[in-house]
């Protein structure tokens, strides 16, 4: 197989995350569907943090199961490093944003709201954008693995992850567009969300081919885990406004077995 075809995998495991996006064009959902969602995406988000950590931690592992304790040292550091830099970084670009939009927008300005449409509110946006960026984090680690096992020759490997991945990023589109349900993004918008999410997944198949590195692929899953947990906070405080437990709770536990059972399809394929 060509590392062009090899691309074109890495691009559809990527843009499936387009399939859950138009959920949040849902016109008005009930206070208990709108719930429901956002606690599925939780779910969905904390399968994600800990799966990004799980395969983050692997390598370091290994280093110390070897006595290498240089090699461990230096990507522990580099997890540390990173997992701060994408929790305390968000929330340093949240508050950035927060202020600069108390001040009025030059002439002929676009901000992000007003993109997704007049009836977006601004914090929705913000986290819809925030969501789309941990999971694009995630998705080039994802796409690194895909290039890198097609660069070791292991084709089937390769195959197996671009399905896997694949299914996974379905259930992480839903998951971006979550805060937004009942307030009608624009299309534009919409695909702008995908394309954060699910275009590092192609830019990340395009490198793996070409480069092998465990402390770059370490980096990168610490921004994604970072990341993700400063939003998985974030939704919990929309969940906790909502004062609705019981639908909260059945919504985590259902994104959770989304999460896990898109993952074992990927250990069943042989992956």
């Amino acid at each position: 197989m060509s590392a062009a075809q090899i691309a074109v995998l890495g691009a559809i495991a990527g843009f499936t995350i387009y399939l859950g996006l138009p959920i949040g064009r849902l016109r008005a959902p009930l206070p208990q569907l709108k719930t429901a969602l956002n606690a599925a995406a939780i779910g969905i988000l904390v399968f994600l943090l800990w799966d990004v950590l799980t395969h983050a931690w692997e390598p370091i592992d290994k280093a110390l199961g070897a006595h290498s304790i240089g090699d461990a040292l230096g990507n522990g550091l580099a997890l540390a490093a990173t997992f701060g830099a994408g929790l305390l970084g968000l929330v340093w670009v949240d508050r950035h944003r927060i202020r600069a939009g108390a001040t009025s927008p030059g002439p002929g300005a676009a901000s992000v709201g007003e993109l997704a449409g007049p009836p977006l509110a601004d914090s929705a946006s913000r986290l819809a954008v925030m969501i789309a960026v941990g999971i694009g984090l995630h998705n080039f680690a994802e796409g690194l693995a895909i290039g890198n096992s097609a660069a070791a020759g292991d084709l089937s490997l390769a195959v197996m992850l671009v399905i896997g991945f694949g299914l996974h990023n379905a259930t992480e589109g839903f998951g971006i567009v979550a805060p937004l349900t009942g307030q009608r993004p624009s299309w534009g918008f919409l695909a702008l969300l995908g394309l954060i999410g699910g275009g590092p997944t192609f830019l990340g198949t395009l490198v793996g081919q070409r480069f092998v590195n465990d402390t770059v692929s370490i980096a990168f899953l610490g921004l994604a885990a970072g990341s993700i947990l400063y939003v998985v906070i974030e939704l919990l405080a929309v969940a906790r406004q909502a004062n609705l437990k019981t639908i909260t709770t059945w919504g985590i536990f259902a994104g959770l077995i989304a999460g896990f059972a898109t993952d074992a399809i990927i250990t069943a394929a042989g992956a």
